[in-house]
């Protein structure tokens, strides 16, 4: 099976900010290691030269990705590449691809990933857009654009049980008929991120907290920061948080100046540090076993979390609000709803070693069918 993997990279500087290429990167080679014969068109290429590679540029915005698919060169890639299956990681550009494959004469499965949802559902069913997405009143127009992709897939692949279940009311609403189209495909873990938690050591009555996540507004940064503070005042707590950014790009900033406000915030409040991996994932796997357990993101759209999977894989036990995937994918013991039961479950993760040993193993356990391998199986399974 050929297999053309068009991937939008948000940030090629800063590529361990961006899970979509570390997904990539990961499930690339397992497809290949399957049978696949994979491109990766891409801007920058895939960590295995099994892989192959066509170069392609990254937007500059991330309304450029969604609304700027560049159709001169898709219909040169699908000539030269022939596949068999093109996998859209921006589901917006489904149609633009599948118009690229009548211009090239080529009849291929087109297989949409929804590696990012730009709308949530909340408790009681009303859609909400995701904010991000919506600068200059675009996330209507960005909610019509998913739709359209979604029409124009032949199999469209979601993270979770949550996504699945908001991405079939999304289509319903738009009059897109999902039909049998749709299959769950988790993510990968990072193989480079797993400890057995047989020999992690429980913290011995003081617990450090990390927050490995984006700090936009709209993941809840401003809803977090309020969270540390209760955290470290009033629980045996000190919290360690990414800096995944560094410095972005005044463009960038321009568009969304959130993220520095954040952390300039975060950085003035004691028991808080800011830290970095500076792209290294060494770095990075060291940094997660300095700590005791995670912090899942306040962000109401979440399907899915790399970052949070990281955690658990590394046998950190992550706490997290009751909502979205977290809910469904977080054991029911480490979800809070008020900041009030956040700070006794973190106070009991670093006081209560029984609890905390147990939980560890629970993170590690639910990690333990997202071996590249198995998701590779699943995705071919979803794909054929």
């Amino acid at each position: 099976m050929r297999v053309l993997y068009l991937l939008n990279v948000s940030n090629s500087s800063q590529l361990s900010a961006d899970s979509g290429f570390t997904f990539a990167d990961m499930l690339a080679p397992a497809l290949t290691d399957a049978g696949a014969e994979v491109t990766m068109a891409s801007p920058v290429p895939a960590g295995d030269a099994r892989v192959h590679f066509a170069p392609t540029v990254s937007p500059s915005t991330k309304y450029r990705a969604r609304f700027d698919p560049g159709m001169d060169a898709l219909v040169t890639l699908i000539r030269d590449r022939r596949p068999e299956v093109v996998v859209a990681n921006q589901i917006e550009a489904a149609p633009a691809i599948r118009a690229a494959l009548l211009e090239a004469g080529v009849d291929a499965l087109i297989a949409g990933y929804c590696h990012y949802l730009p709308f949530s559902f909340t408790d009681t069913g009303a859609l909400e857009l995701d904010p991000a997405m919506n600068d200059g009143s675009l996330g209507r127009s960005v909610l019509l654009a998913f739709a359209a992709g979604l029409a124009a897939c032949d199999r469209v692949l979601v993270h979770s049980s949550t996504a699945a279940s908001w991405t079939t009311a999304a289509a319903s609403r738009t009059g897109v008929d999902l039909g049998d189209k749709l299959h769950i495909v988790p993510a990968p873990r990072d193989v480079r991120l797993v400890r057995d938690p047989a020999g992690i050591a429980p913290p011995e009555g003081r617990a450090t907290g990390i927050y490995n996540h984006r700090l936009y507004r709209h993941y809840g940064t401003a809803r977090f920061t309020q969270l540390a503070r209760r955290l470290v005042a009033d629980a045996p707590v000190r919290l360690t948080v990414m800096d995944l950014f560094g410095t972005r790009s005044p463009e960038r900033i321009r568009l969304d100046p959130s993220p520095e406000r954040h952390l300039e915030e975060l950085a003035t409040t004691d028991g808080v540090t800011i830290a970095s991996d500076r792209g290294d994932r060494i770095r990075y796997r060291n940094l997660l076993a300095g700590a005791h357990f995670g912090i899942a993101p306040f962000r109401p759209g979440c399907p899915w979390s790399m970052s949070v999977i990281d955690c658990q894989a590394m046998g950190l036990p992550v706490i997290g609000p009751r909502t979205g995937w977290l809910a469904e994918h977080i054991d029911h013991e480490l979800l809070f709803d008020t900041d009030e039961q956040a700070v006794q479950i973190a106070a009991r993760l670093a006081t209560d070693t029984e609890f905390y040993l147990v939980h560890a193993k629970r993170a590690y356990a639910s990690t333990a069918d997202l071996t590249p391998a198995a998701v590779a199986a699943r995705y071919l399974e979803a794909i054929k």
